[in-house]
């Protein structure tokens, strides 16, 4: 597929979702459909639509990457998953209803509630922070590969392939908001689920591979183990380090975090939105199985057909995650190059525009008082809020160019290291409001605990060996950094005779 029918593709696809923006907010791009789409969701829209927002283009291609990475990962991801199932259910269960009950914009109105003033801005801050660096990271991985082959052949520098890549996303997302992206994010989930089954047709049709076949292929392949109960101390692949880090990885960064939270709570009340949690979190676990068996068939084909993993430009090492696109623009046929990219396109910007959505919501909501009944009816807040909008996409913009300067790792690997430590203290914060209802804690110090936490967590991961035995810590590093909080939060508080009601 040649470059320039690649970027005809591009621009065919945007126009799409500039017309459903256009249409969508063109009777109302007031505040209130921004941040909560005026509580009027339909819950299985919401439903489908996040199964793009939650997978996004590191599911899309580093999965399946990973696959056949040298350290023999195989299928070990969906260990992972079965732990953000998990996660979800606890989420359903236990978060949702707190976030109705109180009828809150910004989830992290709770912490204001609970703790107090430093509390609540410490808490808005780390999610600020660590979904900014997470979605740069996301936009990153695709811009890679639309650099690699798109822009270079037109020698369009990376920098301006990843200002128009946020001046597209800007563009459809600055009025309407999450009314906007309900929508365009079901349409973006529609191509991401169908560009899954279409590959995996496409590939097995290559290789003259039935369903059966394709099954039984995969299944006495090299790359299908998915259980690892071997070495747990010293293995980042065990079962039990991959539920339990899976699962509080999925409380830390869904059921504490604005973006996600932001979908559920635009449902009109909460029966809906557990319906679509339940709904969301079958479709879930199903499509990542399918993602999996990419991977495998991915490596498969290249085995067969003499393709070696492409390298990277800049450090001429391995990278597993531009595979997938190396076979599907290069080795195999046009329709399945188109199915690809609108799948890639489609997952990485539905995860984008909802997380730029979510930080200008939490910003306006939680630092210029947005969301409370005083503020709502003065002039220039909409104006404001596109201020805002504005200064993340910039964030978003220079940080990828930083993470570009340095990079030379899995991207998965990246997001969710730096994952448990920036929500590690958000699990912390929350499990102790919700479980020490007799304490009070000293709000001033806050602030300094959650510092103090990550740095002591990133001084034992670093010692794990030596300290306990030769254990190596993965993703249930998240834990770890949230105990701690939980502990120091604990140690500088003070008992209250009255016990909190929510």
């Amino acid at each position: 597929m040649t470059p320039s029918a690649i970027l005809i593709l591009i621009i065919v696809y945007f126009a799409t979702l500039f017309y459903i923006s256009h249409r969508v907010s063109k009777k109302d791009d007031g505040n209130d459909a921004f941040f909560t789409a005026n509580k009027n969701s339909k819950w299985y829209l919401v439903a489908f639509g996040m199964i793009g927002t939650a997978l996004s283009g590191v599911t899309f291609i580093s999965v399946p990457g990973e696959v056949g990475a040298a350290s023999g990962e195989q299928f070990k991801y969906f260990q992972f998953v079965l732990g953000n199932a998990i996660g979800f259910i606890i989420i359903t269960k236990l978060l949702l209803p707190l976030y109705y009950r109180m009828n809150l914009t910004s989830i992290y109105g709770y912490i204001e509630q609970r703790m107090g003033l430093y509390s609540y801005k410490t808490a808005a801050t780390i999610f600020l922070i660590s979904r900014t660096v997470s979605s740069a990271f996301r936009l990153y991985l695709v811009v890679i590969v639309l650099q690699r082959f798109v822009f270079d052949y037109y020698n369009i520098p990376f920098a301006l392939t990843v200002l128009i890549s946020l001046l597209l996303i800007f563009s459809y997302t600055y009025r309407g908001g999450l009314k906007t992206i309900i929508i365009t994010d079901t349409l973006q989930t529609f191509f991401l689920v169908t560009s899954v089954f279409l590959t995996i047709y496409f590939i097995c049709d290559s290789m003259n591979l039935s369903a059966v076949s394709a099954f039984n292929e995969v299944k006495n392949s090299n790359y299908s183990q998915i259980f690892f109960f071997d070495d747990f101390l010293g293995s980042k692949f065990h079962f039990v380090k991959q539920i339990v880090g899976g699962m509080f990885v999925t409380i830390a960064m869904t059921g504490l975090d604005q973006d996600l939270m932001q979908k559920n709570l635009s449902c009109k009340n909460i029966g809906d939105a557990q319906k679509n949690m339940f709904t969301f979190t079958g479709i879930f676990v199903i499509i990542n199985i399918f993602f999996l068996s990419v991977g495998a068939l991915l490596y498969i084909y290249a085995d067969k057909n003499g393709i070696a993993i492409p390298v990277d430009l800049i450090t001429g090492k391995p990278r597993t995650d531009l595979l997938f696109p190396e076979i599907a623009l290069n080795h195999l046929s046009t329709i399945p190059a188109i199915v690809f990219l609108l799948g890639i396109i489609a997952a990485t910007f539905a995860t984008t525009d909802s997380a730029l959505t979510a930080l200008t919501t939490s910003f306006c909501v939680d630092f210029l008082g947005m969301g409370k009944a005083e503020n709502s009816h003065k002039q220039n807040t909409v104006r404001k809020r596109h201020i805002v909008h504005i200064s993340f996409s910039a964030l978003i913009f220079l940080v990828i160019l930083i993470f570009n300067s340095i990079n030379d790792s899995s991207v998965v690997g990246m997001i969710f290291k730096v994952a448990s430590y920036t929500y590690g203290p958000l699990l912390g914060l929350y499990a102790f409001g919700l479980f020490q209802k007799s304490r009070n804690v000293n709000d001033k110090l806050v602030p300094f605990i959650c510092l103090l936490a990550p740095f002591l967590t990133y001084i034992i991961n670093e010692n794990s060996k030596i300290l306990f035995s030769g254990y190596v810590f993965d993703n249930e590093l998240i834990v770890l950094n949230g105990l701690l909080t939980y502990l120091g939060l604990f140690l500088t508080s003070s008992h209250s005779s009255k016990k909190i009601s929510f």
